[in-house]
């Protein structure tokens, strides 16, 4: 039997498993010599880091498969994005995953670039059971306070989605809802849901920005979606403050320049 080329090897692996392709190259790896022992090594440190992923994932998941293990049927996982910004609304987001899904890269939102995050929202939905969106505009947050509205756009998120939890996962917020919850500090980081609810919220809270800063140029909203960077304030301090603008996050800084809000 004619020998394959190592073009035709590395083509044949590239179209299998990463662990599949490993153990095919390592029982032709003896006859094809030292390129094919190297492409084995490749795929194997491929297969590594699969298997590694799927146990973070795997770890991830413990919360929502514990509730779905006590006979709960829609677990939802709520975050919020945009509490600590200058400007712009609070927005949260609700997300129930098919139980035991595993959607590689998902972590919290803020341990991901945005190119990331953008992949992942479209993946996210199309592999959701329900999803929903809940928004808080700054004049809300400055009546009621920051605190109030996120939980009040949590609320909305659940409001919004076609399928309702019949168990809640929240990001270190209680809320007075008529379903089963555990709040669980840095959810973001230790339940998938929630952090699939972290990517939802944080997309839609930047492309809203995006949008905001069409309306009200000269602020950068676009690149720092609002949170108080250097050339924010700066810009505040030359503009002054624009309809979006939280007065109850911004007074002092008109007190420290003498400005007026």
């Amino acid at each position: 039997m004619k020998k394959m080329t190592i073009k035709s090897i590395k083509e044949k692996a590239a179209a299998m498993k990463a662990e599949e392709a490993f153990r095919w190259l390592s029982s032709i790896a003896e006859e094809y010599g030292d390129s094919v022992k190297k492409l084995a090594d490749i795929y194997y440190k491929r297969a590594e880091a699969i298997r590694k992923e799927h146990e973070r994932l795997l770890a991830m998941s413990a919360m929502e498969l514990e509730a779905y293990s006590q006979g709960f049927q829609f677990v939802g996982g709520i975050d919020e994005a945009g509490r600590g910004p200058l400007a712009g609304p609070v927005v949260a987001a609700c997300a129930i995953l098919p139980p035991g899904v595993l959607i590689e890269r998902i972590n919290d939102s803020k341990k991901l670039t945005q190119a990331v995050r953008e992949e992942l929202f479209d993946e996210i939905k199309e592999k959701a059971v329900a999803y929903g969106i809940g928004i808080v505009d700054n004049e809300t947050i400055d009546e009621i306070n920051i605190y109030e509205a996120t939980k009040m756009a949590m609320c909305l998120a659940l409001e919004n989605m076609q399928i309702k939890p019949d168990y809640l996962i929240i990001d270190a917020v209680k809320l007075n809802v008529d379903i089963p919850q555990m709040a669980v500090p840095k959810a973001d980081m230790n339940s998938i849901s929630v952090a699939a609810a972290s990517i939802l919220a944080k997309v839609t809270r930047d492309r809203l920005m995006d949008e905001l800063d069409k309306v009200h140029p000269g602020y950068g909203f676009a690149k720092h979606k609002g949170y108080g960077t250097k050339e924010h304030l700066e810009a505040i301090k030359e503009k002054g403050l624009c309809p979006i603008h939280r007065r109850s996050f911004t007074g002092k800084i008109f007190i420290k320049t003498g400005g007026e809000p």
